[in-house]
């Protein structure tokens, strides 16, 4: 049986990249495809392994760092990769790439890790980011008007949708019609040793608007609690102008440097709403409590009282008040439990869910 693993993108490491280095365990022998590739950041990844790209790599650099500017070529490229001789097509996305087109008796399955953001449920705030002149706005509308077509339809072009959460598996019912089968994104939980001193209150992401990282920065603007802040992104610049002397930022750290930080915090923090969100669990691996927004994936993953703390609104006082409990409280989480709660979304259960789910799929087309 020939495989192919299909992902967006390939030019930053986060969470969907995580997932897909794991489908890429599951299927050693499988060919890799992705739209956009950038080898001297993700090449350590793929060690001596071909990575097919999309016509889309032959852009000029400076628009293959500015997708936007290639969103009008976007939907043609997935539908430009060969797939003919596989069996087994495998994308994992949140925009393009469940567009591919596979022959009539292989089967497609997509690990879903959002339904197109941008085009659906974040489509206002996406707009509003723009801050363009009134033509502009008025063309992009209209672009992304048929880019909603164009996402619904490549849906269709899906056999079988995985979801990573159950947040995500109520939108892929409304916007795509699809039911899903809810399988957890896998987790590197390291060797587990009890706490270390607590320093610091944590964050670790990707500095994007969504992230709401400006949230965490104008609270702890006014706690004048120590927060370490490490990720990059389009947002760091603005954000370091923000915060006072309180906060770092750290930029991108190797896991081994993240490792420490996770172990001399406080708590985590998780202002925004994912969703999943991959380090809020990571953190819990190694015992800490979560402080997180009362939305999306941290809901199915966060254990109230006993793993962490939630906040109702997004604001700089809901945040603060939930900075409040997680400290009142703090001598009351157990580590050893938190851990426990963060065990239930391992590697080693991901390979398991997904193996299963695919077996399972394999036997029944047997039957047909």
């Amino acid at each position: 049986m020939k495989v192919a693993l299909i992902h967006d993108y390939l030019i930053r490491f986060g969470g969907a990249e995580r997932v897909f280095l794991n489908l890429r365990k599951i299927f050693p022998r499988a060919e890799i495809f992705t739209l956009l590739y950038d080898e001297k950041k993700m090449g350590k990844y793929f060690p001596d392994i071909k990575v097919n790209t999309s016509f889309l790599q032959g852009f000029p650099k400076f628009w293959r760092k500015r997708q936007k500017y290639l969103l009008p070529f976007i939907p043609m490229a997935p539908e430009t990769f060969d797939l003919r001789e596989f069996d087994l097509v495998i994308s994992s996305s949140s925009s393009f790439v469940k567009g591919v087109i596979t022959r009539p008796n292989s089967i497609h399955i997509c690990y879903c890790h959002s339904p197109m953001r941008f085009g659906w449920d974040a489509y206002s705030s996406y707009m509003k980011q723009q801050r363009k002149g009134y033509l502009t706005n008025l063309v992009v509308s209209i672009m992304m008007h048929y880019i909603r077509i164009w996402d619904k339809s490549a849906s269709n072009r899906v056999d079988y949708f995985i979801s990573n959460s159950k947040v995500t598996a109520g939108r892929i019912k409304k916007f795509y019609g699809k039911e899903s089968k809810v399988i957890y994104p896998p987790v590197n939980l390291s060797v587990f040793d009890m706490p270390l001193e607590q320093k610091h209150f944590l964050i670790v992401s990707q500095l994007t608007p969504y992230k709401r990282i400006d949230l965490a920065v104008e609270t702890f603007n006014k706690l004048g609690l120590p927060l370490m802040i490490i990720g990059e992104g389009p947002e760091k610049k603005r954000l370091q102008k923000m915060a006072n002397d309180n906060i770092k930022f750290l930029g991108w750290k190797s896991d081994r440097i993240v490792k420490g930080y996770f172990q001399k915090c406080i708590a985590f923090l998780f202002p925004g709403e994912d969703d999943f969100g991959i380090a809020p669990v990571e953190a819990m691996g190694f015992g800490k409590p979560v402080l997180a927004y009362r939305k999306g994936g941290a809901t199915e993953t966060i254990l109230e009282g006993i793993t962490g703390e939630f906040f109702d609104d997004s604001t700089s006082e809901s945040l603060a008040d939930g900075v409040r409990r997680i400290l009142v409280n703090l001598d009351n989480y157990s580590p050893l439990v938190i851990r426990k709660r963060a065990e239930k979304f391992s590697q080693d259960r991901f390979e398991k869910d997904m193996k299963e789910f695919v077996i399972k799929l394999l036997e029944q087309r047997k039957l047909q």
